[in-house]
């Protein structure tokens, strides 16, 4: 073994150490609470996203439901994961650095992505939402293509 430890017992007390359940959720649930405490951009979005999921899960459209869960997950880790990148070089370099401004923005696309996604998802669902409500189709992105597709079979 190419370890640097001394005996047996050592390398079990290292083994035992390595792998905590519990912690790990600890860890989770301490990084999400700051998260959501210390970056209005993740609450607002977490907050709209669980608005709009409730209304889909109302109205039993579940696979929407599902898809804004998914969605909201990729934007969720987008963003906490551009968040890291950004405290990660203010903790580095305290000074302004072109590079470390390069590193920021394309850590932001990442971000920038997820957000398009997410959107237009939320945005598809409310719609979605707003038609079962009212019960009718004026705003039905769906209807349209129907239409379209029927009249170009019945020609």
């Amino acid at each position: 073994m190419s370890m640097s430890v001394n005996n047996k017992f050592e390398y079990k007390r290292l083994l035992k150490h390595q792998y905590q359940p519990l912690h790990k959720i600890r860890a989770v649930i301490s990084g999400f609470w700051f998260i959501i405490k210390y970056d209005f951009s993740v609450t607002y979005k977490l907050i709209i996203s669980i608005f709009v999921l409730g209304l889909t899960l109302y109205f039993n459209e579940y696979i929407n439901g599902i898809i804004v869960l998914l969605a909201t997950g990729y934007m969720l880790s987008m963003e906490i994961i551009n968040t890291c990148v950004e405290l990660l070089c203010d903790f580095q370099i305290k000074k302004f650095d072109p590079k470390i401004k390069i590193i920021k923005d394309v850590a932001a696309v990442s971000a920038g992505i997820s957000i398009i996604i997410w959107l237009v998802v939320i945005i598809y669902d409310l719609i979605d939402v707003v038609e079962i409500v009212f019960n009718n189709e004026l705003f039905s992105i769906k209807s349209f293509k129907l239409a379209h597709l029927n009249s170009n079979l019945f020609k």
